[in-house]
């Protein structure tokens, strides 16, 4: 006899229970999306307001989120509040952002004090941008530094700097690299948006020889440009070898070697750079060190920073308008000075790698993989059992769990994203640590036939 058919409950049912047993995770997913929307009748009040005048009721593209948005109304200390009521434990933090969290008392008096008795953007040189500038430097170990509005616009900057001091035009990259809105390389070749996209080689991440080809053999290679861990991943880990093939090929092409450190510089007192030993020519940054105002900035060695220098009548132009604004620089060199010092940096790294073992061990028999570095994190269920990535091409990803574990955790209180990006913020109490470690247990029990290898 054939077994009895299990369905999954309808909204007019009353019975959306999460422990109810589903046949399909699809299924699992259609009922957990109808309590989000009983959850969020506010949300979807707004999100029907803002189509009114946003394409999608969208201005990132990165938050939109189907059935619809939850709206955010206000964030303290490591939490949010939704507009439907619903207090959350921040994990997405702002994609590393907001490393200070949504109220840190040393940021916002600085903050509030500038608004007083400094101005908001003065049109001129302050001493301010000399004064965070000195302490990036000192840092982060780069001669020379210039201040952006993004990392992407770091990046941008950077690579046209490159250009201009080595007199060339290629620029290798790598397949599921993210180097900012207009420079995304998905799988093995240039989104479609990326600007001048028939100037960039793509080579495979973690992959010594096919890395040493392309920037050895292409010919007219100005720059390489890579993240130590793809951010878009998400999480995904450059190996120590790989990562110093490319600074040895970079030299030996005479190539200027850009380290994406956008996201990564958070992981140690002196980026990613220093847990590996390397010695980049360029580094872009940006996220945090705006301390919660945008920000970017691209550094490194005087003689390529040179081709900057507005001294030099032939210097390549770099504007914008709040290049300096006063908020970014006082906030940004605060949180540096004051609250992320070496020695919370490295405690914070531990007790997110603490946090990684964690989950780790309880999603071992399971397509569950987690990965990263310190507080940077990536959730992953792989078809083919793997707790390890190498690149984008060796993905075989399930999204149906991805985006089931995003909406169940979503319920359990937990503001996350659903690519399984998770970006912790100081202050967050190791207890939810431990608290999400237990919700995601419970989901990999909850489905057990779905998850198990």
């Amino acid at each position: 006899m054939a077994p009895a058919r299990i369905t999954s409950p309808s909204v007019e049912d009353g019975d959306l229970h999460r422990d109810a047993g589903y046949a399909t995770v699809q299924d699992a997913i259609e009922a957990a999306k109808a309590r989000f929307v009983q959850r969020n009748p506010e949300s979807l009040r707004l999100h029907q307001e803002a189509l009114k005048s946003l394409p999608g009721g969208n201005t990132r593209s990165l938050l939109h989120t189907t059935p619809f948005p939850v709206f955010v109304k206000e964030g303290k200390g490591y939490q949010v509040v939704s507009e439907d009521g619903h207090t959350y434990t921040d994990f997405l933090g702002e994609m590393t952002a907001a490393l200070y969290g949504h109220s840190q008392p040393a940021i916002q008096k600085s903050l509030i004090n500038t608004i007083n008795n400094v101005g908001l953007n003065l049109g001129a040189t302050t001493k301010l941008e000399a004064q965070h500038a000195s302490l990036i430097c000192s840092r982060f170990h780069l001669d020379r530094v210039r201040f952006t509005n993004s990392g992407t616009e770091a990046n941008l900057h950077a690579i046209q700097g490159a250009r201009r001091f080595t007199g060339k035009r290629k620029i290798v990259v790598f397949g599921g690299g993210y180097h900012g809105a207009c420079f995304m390389f998905p799988e093995d070749a240039p989104a479609e948006n990326v600007v001048d996209a028939s100037e960039f080689i793509v080579a495979e991440y973690n992959d010594n020889e096919d890395t040493r080809v392309k920037i050895e053999e292409s010919g007219n290679v100005a720059a390489v440009l890579v993240e130590g861990m793809q951010g878009a991943g998400p999480c995904i880990v450059g190996t120590h070898a790989f990562l110093h093939q490319i600074q040895e090929s970079a030299r030996k092409v005479g190539a200027v070697f850009i380290l994406d450190e956008v996201m990564t510089s958070r992981l140690a007192p002196g980026g990613l750079q220093e847990l590996e030993d390397l010695e980049p020519d360029m580094t872009t940054m940006g996220k945090y060190l705006g301390g919660g105002i945008t920000f970017g900035c691209f550094g490194g060695k005087e003689q390529i920073m040179r081709v900057y220098d507005p001294r030099d009548g032939k210097a390549l132009a770099h504007s914008g308008t709040f290049n300096n604004n006063t908020l970014g620089m006082v906030a940004g060199y605060t949180g540096l000075s004051q609250v992320y010092t070496p020695e919370v940096c490295c405690e914070f790294n531990r007790m997110g790698d603490r946090f990684r073992e964690k989950l780790q061990a309880v999603s071992k028999g399971t397509k569950m993989a987690v990965m990263g570095r310190g507080s940077l994190l990536g959730l992953h269920f792989l078809e083919n059992g793997r707790k390890e990535l190498k690149n984008y091409s060796e993905r075989k990803e399930n999204g149906d769990l991805k985006e089931l574990l995003w909406l169940e955790l979503m319920e359990d209180g937990y503001w996350t994203h659903k690519r399984g990006s998770i970006s912790l913020m100081l202050d967050t109490p190791e207890e939810e640590l431990d608290r999400y470690v237990a919700c995601v247990a419970a989901f990999l029990r909850r489905h057990a036939a779905m998850v198990k290898l």
